[in-house]
C-alpha cells in the first residue's frame, strides 16, 4: 500500500507514523520541512513539492490516493485546487480533517467534474489516537470505501473504522460527535465544581478513578479528567479560557456550533450542546478563580488532556 500525505500537524504527524508502522508507504509533503524530515527518518518517503508527491505515487500505482490533513476551510480548498493540475481521472483525495459536510459536498462535485474520485473521514481520538489508532468516521462511495479499506484500517484502532454513507457522512458523523463531545465535558466541569464547592473535601484523581470502575459514567473522558488532576491536584497551572486554538485565543466556529445551527433549522432542540458552546465562548469574561472558573479549567484540561491543545494559564503582563 502507497498513500500520499499532506500536512504534518499534531494529527497528520501522529497518523503517518501509525500508517509507517503499519506497513504502508506513505509519500509526504508540508508547507513546513522540519515535520516532513521528521517523518522520513522513521521511514516515510518526502516530496519536495505537491507535483513531485504525485509523480513519486504515479510511479507505484496508476491511480493515486493522496490524504489531506488540514485544517477547515480555504486551506483545504486552496491544497485542492493546487493538486489538481497534477491529478488525473480515477485518483483520489481523502479529507481528513474537520470540515463542514456542506463544503465536503461541494468539493466533491468539483472533483467529480474532473472524474477524480473523493472520500471525507471525520478523525477521532486526538494525536495520541492518530498514533495509536484513531476512531474513523468514512463518507464515499462503496467502490471508494473498498478501495482505501486497507489504508482506513491500518490507520485505525481494532474495530474503530466504519464507512457510514455517500460523501458526507463521515464528516457529518464527526460535526455530531465533537458537539456530543462538548456536552459530556461540560457535565463533567459542572459535576465536578459542584464537588469542589460542597462541605466535603474530594480528591478528585481517586473519586474520577473511583468513577471510572463500572460506573454509569465510566469513559474515556473520565480517565483523561483523572490524568489532568494527577498533573495538577488543583489545575492551579490551567487555563479557565476554553478557546478552539488554545488558552487566551480568540475561539472560531466549530464542529458544536454547526450542529446547533442545523439543529434549529430543523427543529430540534439541543439544550445541553448549546450551553457548551455558550460557556466556551464567553469563558474568557469569567473569573479565573470562581466556581464557574473552576468548572471550566475542568474543561480546559480535558482538552489539553486528549487533543493536546495548549491549556495553560498564559503569563500575565
Amino acid at each position: 500500500m502507497r498513500i500520499g500525505y499532506i500536512g504534518l500537524g499534531r494529527m497528520g504527524r501522529n497518523m503517518v507514523l501509525r500508517l509507517l508502522e503499519q506497513g504502508v508507504e506513505v509519500v509526504v509533503w508540508n508547507r513546513s520541512p522540519n515535520p516532513v524530515k521528521e517523518v522520513v527518518q522513521k521511514g516515510a518517503i518526502g516530496a519536495e513539492n505537491l507535483e513531485d508527491l504525485v509523480s513519486l505515487l504515479r510511479r507505484a500505482h496508476d491511480e493515486v490516493v493522496i490524504w489531506i490533513m488540514l485544517p477547515a476551510g480555504d486551506v483545504t480548498d486552496q491544497y485542492i485546487d493546487k493538486l489538481l493540475p497534477f491529478l488525473s481521472a480515477g485518483d483520489l483525495i481523502i479529507d481528513g480533517g474537520n470540515s463542514f459536510y456542506q463544503d465536503t459536498l461541494k468539493r466533491a462535485e468539483k472533483l467529480s467534474e474532473k472524474s477524480i474520485h473523493f472520500i471525507d473521514i471525520g478523525v477521532s481520538g486526538g494525536p495520541r489516537g492518530a498514533k495509536e489508532g484513531a476512531c474513523l468516521m468514512i463518507g464515499g462511495s462503496k467502490e471508494n470505501f473498498k478501495r482505501i479499506e486497507p489504508i482506513a484500517k491500518a490507520a485505525a484502532a481494532p474495530n474503530a473504522y466504519a464507512h457510514l454513507g455517500k460523501v458526507g457522512a463521515g464528516h457529518f458523523a464527526k460535526m455530531v460527535h465533537n458537539a456530543i463531545e462538548n456536552g459530556m465535558m461540560e457535565s463533567i466541569g459542572e459535576g465536578l465544581s459542584i464537588l469542589k464547592s460542597s462541605p466535603f473535601k474530594y480528591d478528585f484523581s481517586s473519586l474520577l478513578d473511583l468513577y471510572n470502575h463500572g460506573s454509569v459514567i465510566e469513559s474515556r473522558l473520565i480517565g483523561w479528567a483523572k490524568a489532568a488532576f494527577d498533573e495538577d491536584a488543583e489545575l492551579s497551572d490551567t487555563s479557565s479560557i476554553i478557546g478552539s486554538g488554545g488558552a487566551g485565543k480568540e475561539r472560531v466556529k466549530a464542529e458544536g456550533d454547526w450542529a446547533i445551527e442545523l439543529a434549529k433549522k430543523i427543529g430540534i432542540d439541543a439544550p445541553a450542546i448549546e450551553h457548551s458552546m455558550r460557556v466556551r465562548s464567553e469563558s474568557a469574561q469569567v473569573a479565573e478563580n470562581s466556581p464557574n472558573g473552576f468548572r471550566n479549567k475542568v474543561i480546559s484540561a480535558l482538552r489539553g488532556q486528549f487533543g493536546q491543545h495548549d491549556v495553560k494559564i498564559l503569563p500575565r503582563r
